[in-house]
């Protein structure tokens, strides 16, 4: 089967961006669950070669973002994934609905506290782009809860536009000091999201994953998808594009995240750090140590 190149579902704000003219699904990647595995067990190797070589090089870090409608398969993925890499060298962060102490800050304070550190990969689960979605798709969150002053918040559209540029200001940032922004927009059609919200009622043991808010927001599918549109024309860059994922499938959509982030971390230039001469044969030296300290035992 002909394998997709990732570079087709990737929007670095060049050409012309549409939402509505993009697959939801796409043929299967995969010829079977064993083959599904297999591929997937190969990116983990992969994966985590190139994480622990990040790790030892100490100079990159690579942050990955995930939004999506509800449904969409985030923390599945994110599990599916990121299983089997080295847990030192990723950590993973959900965010909900902002605390009383995050609302006391500006808008993009809580996930800075959650950037990695250098070697690492930080999965954000959500992230500030909710502020270009969630708040811009029900404006009364920002109007009535985010407290800023009344005079900057008069004109909604130039408050978006500036949290766009303040974004792409801020992943320039990340760049240019060794952070890598990775992505992704995990896009489920609305036949596909019924689906699996009626089977979280069904199943008894998905009751939890349910919440009821899921289905009002569905009212407004239209408006979040022209929000998704928006964000992605303002904030995609050469360093930084948008993955547009289909989600319709999950074992497709899991294999193409594992393929991008494979992809992207192929790129940087890393090595383990080089042993001197001099530092080879200390270490030798210390063999003969060990053996005596196995011997004494």
């Amino acid at each position: 089967m002909a394998k997709p190149e990732m570079k087709d579902f990737s929007f670095d704000g060049n050409g012309n961006f549409s939402i509505k003219k993009l697959p939801t699904k796409i043929e299967d990647l995969y010829v079977d669950e064993a083959d599904y595995l297999a591929q997937l067990s190969e990116l983990h190797k992969k994966i985590d070669k190139l994480q622990s070589r990040m790790y030892a090089h100490g100079r990159y870090g690579m942050v990955i973002i995930f939004q999506a409608l509800d449904a969409a398969g985030k923390d599945g993925t994110i599990k599916a994934v990121f299983s089997g890499i080295n847990p030192a060298g990723i950590v993973v962060h959900s965010f909900k609905r902002p605390s009383a102490e995050e609302l006391d800050h500006d808008f993009m304070w809580r996930s800075m506290l959650k950037m990695p550190q250098r070697g690492q990969l930080a999965i954000h689960n959500r992230s500030y782009y909710e502020e270009v979605l969630v708040v811009k798709v029900h404006p009364s969150i920002l109007l009535e809860g985010q407290r800023l002053p009344e005079e900057q918040t008069k004109n909604l559209e130039k408050v978006w536009e500036e949290r766009y540029d303040s974004i792409k200001h801020y992943e320039k940032h990340l760049h240019q000091n060794g952070f890598e922004v990775v992505k992704f927009f995990l896009n489920v059609s609305k036949k596909e999201q019924s689906k699996r919200l009626i089977e979280r009622i069904e199943d008894p043991d998905k009751n939890w994953k349910f919440e009821e808010q899921d289905v009002k927001e569905r009212e407004f599918w239209k408006e979040y998808h022209e929000a998704y549109q928006e964000l992605v024309d303002h904030t995609a860059t050469e360093h930084s594009p948008w993955y547009v994922i289909p989600a319709d499938d999950k074992k497709n959509m899991r294999l193409m995240v594992a393929q991008v982030i494979h992809e992207r971390l192929s790129k940087l230039k890393m090595e383990y750090p080089a042993s001197s001469p001099e530092r080879h044969e200390f270490l030798q030296s210390l063999i003969a140590t060990i053996k005596k300290q196995e011997a004494e035992d």
